[in-house]
């Protein structure tokens, strides 16, 4: 199952996407539509048109994971509506929540931005 740290990223590809493609089609679609290296751990997720399935894309190191979920009631957000491009970075918990079903992901920011590390030259030059 995918860790829960919240060092990993979450890229949604933020158009519709064909979900016939297996692990090699979704990698190709993460490089020439992401512009992301699909070997890098990070988590894709894709959505088909009528957004009531969803495929996620991960590698965990040792080979891709391919999570697919079908919605039985109701539709996915629509992430495409609020990107800029064709991509949206989404928390671990924004994930979580749009696998579920909640409808406000890809709307309106969730969760906080993460923190980025700062060596302690840098914290002393921002003061």
């Amino acid at each position: 199952m995918i860790g829960s740290t919240r060092a990993l990223r979450v890229f949604a590809y933020a158009a519709p996407a064909d979900l016939r493609k297996g692990f090699d089609g979704l990698a190709a679609l993460v490089v020439s539509a992401l512009g992301r290296d699909p070997l890098s751990g990070e988590c894709f997720l894709f959505t088909s048109r009528l957004r009531t399935r969803a495929k996620l894309l991960h590698y965990d190191g040792t080979g891709f994971c391919l999570y697919h979920k079908r919605l039985e009631a109701g539709r996915f957000a629509s992430l495409w509506e609020r990107a800029t491009g064709n991509r949206l970075e989404l928390t671990l918990a924004e994930l979580a929540l749009y696998l579920e079903g909640n409808r406000m992901v890809g709307r309106l920011a969730l969760s906080p931005q993460a923190i980025a590390p700062q060596t302690l030259a840098e914290r002393r030059r921002s003061v």
